[in-house]
């Protein structure tokens, strides 16, 4: 029989989807494993198998591609079958089994569409239990929200049509866990408290003999058993939403000051697949950093990433002057999705804030290609042969990625496409379609070469040993989790 077990947290961001990644990875040495969220936000998505609909691929939630990857198991859209891509506004596409369904206000969806949505969530979670002998599933935010208890998709509804255990995830970083586990569990419908198995504090930084009072009390208290305490570690998974990189104005940056050489990345007020420069920041040398839109351009290289809103965002960047600074910036340039359509000469079809009327929106001009808007969106994986010039110089053979997106993006002339016919070069500009581009080794090994060349700056040797973080996650996990509660 299989066994549902729910990843739940007292809050957003305290965890929960590092230590699913990590139970995933472990019960996958054992037993068949299936990730599972009911009901996702986020902008950050992959393309995927979708299992149900006439479409071959739909689209996920990123943190349930990595738990797939995690669980060894290929993914598709039963693994998240609702996800909702916030567009601004307090405004939502809302995705269903992979495939756009509607956007929508909150309050539209709980009103017109959450049974929909429900019924899409059991039928994909019973899909998964039929074959698998767990099935992790990923909570979200906290599951003790008493306004939205009666439509709660991810952690209630999971609950109950899942027959799930629950992990209670608790983040101690900001203080107080004690008092949020204790307050979670008295605010909890009685049938979810029930099924609560164990308790893990995350982000510990300190000695556990401090600790461990305090949770004596607290088993004392509730009845709970704390069954781990994680410390503070960042196994380098991907980030599930923009709550984990820097604001847009603060131009952080995520590697130590003095990096050989930095690649400024837009941060869009929209921005989406910000995923797509994590390899880099991985580099050695490398510092990526974040740019308000109205931030001078001082880094080596640019990429302008995806948006769930191009038009806004491009509005936005236009107000702040950025298309002077981009025209006098002497360094490489891609631009990733919505950013290949900024750098274009227009886009057309533009809707005008939602009114239904449409316009022309000028671009930078830095690439001679326009984009025409439509209804219809593009989900697919591809696979590209590179040719490589300009940022990816040196670049050979095939390379795997997706796109998400809607619009689409013609040349205007004889422009060189190394990236397949959806792409386009112009000098050191790049835009292409293709998220995931610098997930392989060998175009992020040109572009890097090229940008460490571009700015006279000598590459260091990277000599560090590659560090799986699926494998960082289990052991992480793994080290600091009494499992054997939470097994089948």
């Amino acid at each position: 029989m299989t066994r549902t077990l729910l990843v739940a947290g007292t809050a957003s961001h305290v965890g929960k989807s590092t230590v699913a990644a990590g139970l995933c990875r472990l019960f996958a040495d054992s037993y068949d494993v299936a990730p599972f969220k009911a009901q996702n936000m986020s902008n950050n998505a992959r393309a995927v198998t979708a299992t149900v609909g006439p479409e071959p691929y739909g689209e996920v939630g990123v943190s349930q591609h990595v738990q797939a990857r995690a669980a060894r198991t290929p993914t598709t859209t039963d693994h998240n079958p609702v996800l909702l891509k916030p567009r601004g506004d307090g405004e939502s596409q809302l995705v269903v089994n992979g495939r756009p369904l509607a956007n929508v206000a909150a309050g539209a969806y709980y009103d017109d569409y959450w049974e929909e949505a429900r019924a899409a969530a059991v039928a994909a979670h019973d899909r998964l239990a039929s074959t698998a002998d767990v099935v992790v599933a990923e909570g979200a935010g906290s599951i003790a929200e008493p306004n939205l208890l009666h439509r709660d998709l991810a952690n209630v509804e999971t609950a109950r049509f899942g027959d799930a255990d629950i992990l209670l995830v608790a983040d101690i970083e900001r203080g107080g866990v004690f008092a949020h586990v204790v307050g979670t569990l008295e605010l909890m419908p009685d049938d979810l408290e029930s099924r609560v198995v164990g308790v893990v504090i995350t982000k510990f930084r300190g000695s556990r003999d401090l600790l461990d009072p305090g949770i004596e009390e607290l088993e004392a208290r509730t009845g709970v058993p704390v069954l781990g305490v994680i410390p503070y570690d960042d196994p380098g998974l991907p980030e599930e939403d923009s709550v984990g990189i820097p604001d847009a104005m603060t131009g952080l940056e995520t590697d130590e000051p003095g990096a050989g050489v930095t690649v400024g990345v837009v941060r869009f007020s929209h921005i989406s697949s910000a995923t797509d420069v994590g390899p880099l920041a991985d580099a050695p040398g490398v510092s990526v950093r974040y740019l308000a839109p109205n931030a001078p351009l001082d880094c080596d290289a640019l990429v302008l990433p995806g948006t769930k809103n191009t038009v806004d965002d491009l509005r936005e960047l236009q107000a702040a002057d950025f298309g002077d600074r981009l025209a006098d910036f002497e360094g490489p340039v891609v631009g990733i999705c919505g950013g290949y359509q900024m750098l274009g000469e227009r886009l057309l079809g533009a809707d005008v804030e939602g009114t239904g009327e449409t316009e022309t929106v000028d671009g930078f001009g830095l690439l001679p290609v326009e984009t025409t808007f439509s209804p219809e969106k593009r989900v697919t994986q591809t696979t590209v042969t590179v040719e490589g010039a300009g940022p990816l110089a040196g670049a050979t053979g095939e390379t795997i990625g997706y796109e998400i997106h809607a619009g689409d993006t013609r040349r205007l002339g004889d422009v060189p496409a190394p990236l397949g016919p959806d792409s386009a070069r112009v000098g050191g500009v790049l835009g292409t379609y293709l998220h995931g581009l610098f997930e392989n080794d060998a175009v992020r090994q040109a572009f890097l070469d090229g940008v460490f060349a571009s700015a006279g700056v000598e590459r260091p040797t990277d000599d560090a040993e590659d560090v799986n973080p699926y494998d960082a996650a289990a052991r992480l996990v793994g080290e600091h989790v009494d499992t054997r509660p939470l097994e089948p």
